[in-house]
């Protein structure tokens, strides 16, 4: 049985691996969706990330697909209280933005669409700097207080609006951010490190990183000639592309060859390795893709070969 995590300053605890739901509602129809949710929970997984706005990018759809889908997946199964979701305000076309009126509406729209009276953990998706950090804390700490949600936490936010947020929080005794959700990988390492992870650190933060995977790439399926049938191939091509791309894949291919594991899983391993990282966020499309990813709860690297690793994504 592979041993929870705890998130940050919270009761939560998660498994290594949270299950991206992205896909849910796009790439993934309702059946195949339900088919990755049950492999997923067979295996011990129980932290599901999502959004209010996926996936409203996708012709015809209009935001909120990803949460119906899991909605019906946990009324489907009754297993509302083995799960911890977490799902985010803020980019749903209908509901932009982080004002106190705005994130009580999405926050019920979410309720409904989840067929459920709370939350686990509500982001906000990204920061909206036209509010003040005291309205939306204030905001989200009433949504607490009256039970719909459990505990809050921040997504595409920077240092110094992270910190404001955690002093008034301190400072008034309301709701403080546990979770911080950067964009975080091998070959995209200065969109947290620094004075971002420093604050988290500082705070006790657990970092949920997205993108960990770089849009397919760090799975080692694009390499130079071949050809991949992705919504994403384009981003990871340029990957592909860079030097540094080129030195992470080496390193990743030698690393996974000592331990007979999959590209995929050792990136992940690097990831959940790393200073504040609690879970890394990975979404499987088909339940064919999510042994890879379940794999990293059990995968221990040496000191060595995540200095490799690390060195290689310098």
């Amino acid at each position: 049985m592979t041993s929870l995590r705890k998130l940050g300053p919270s009761d939560l605890q998660v498994f290594p691996l949270a299950l991206g739901g992205n896909v849910f509602g796009w790439t993934a129809d309702e059946a195949q969706s339900f088919a990755v949710l049950d492999a997923y929970a067979a295996a011990g997984g129980n932290f599901i990330d999502t959004a209010d706005a996926y996936s409203a990018w996708v012709p015809g759809n209009e935001g909120g697909e990803s949460e119906t889908v899991i909605g019906k997946w946990l009324a489907a199964r009754s297993n509302r209280s083995d799960i911890v979701v977490a799902t985010k305000v803020g980019a749903h076309p209908s509901y932009k933005g982080l004002s106190a009126t705005n994130i009580k509406a999405a926050a019920e729209e979410s309720l409904r669409r989840l067929g459920t009276d709370h939350i686990d953990l509500y982001y906000t998706h990204f920061d909206d700097e036209t509010v003040p950090v005291e309205e939306i804390i204030t905001a989200l700490d009433e949504l607490v207080k009256e039970g719909k949600v459990r505990e809050i936490a921040a997504s595409n936010i920077g240092p110094e609006r992270l910190q404001a947020s955690l002093d008034f929080s301190e400072r008034e005794g309301l709701a403080r951010y546990v979770a911080l959700q950067p964009h975080y990988n091998l070959v995209s390492r200065d969109t947290y490190e620094g004075d971002l992870q420093d604050t988290a650190a500082r705070a006790g933060l657990a970092a949920v990183p997205y993108f960990a995977l770089a849009s397919g790439f760090l799975t080692g399926k694009y390499r130079p000639g071949a050809s991949v049938e992705s919504a994403r191939a384009e981003k990871a091509g340029e990957y592909l592309a860079s030097e540094r791309g080129q030195k992470v894949l080496a390193a990743l291919d030698k690393v996974a060859k000592e331990h007979d594991a999959e590209v995929a899983t050792v990136a992940l391993a690097w990831l959940a390795s790393r200073p504040t990282v609690a879970a890394p966020i990975a979404s499987a499309r088909t339940v064919e893709q999510l042994p890879a990813l379940l794999a990293v709860a059990d995968l221990r690297l040496t000191e060595q070969e995540l200095a490799e690793l690390t060195e290689a994504s310098a």
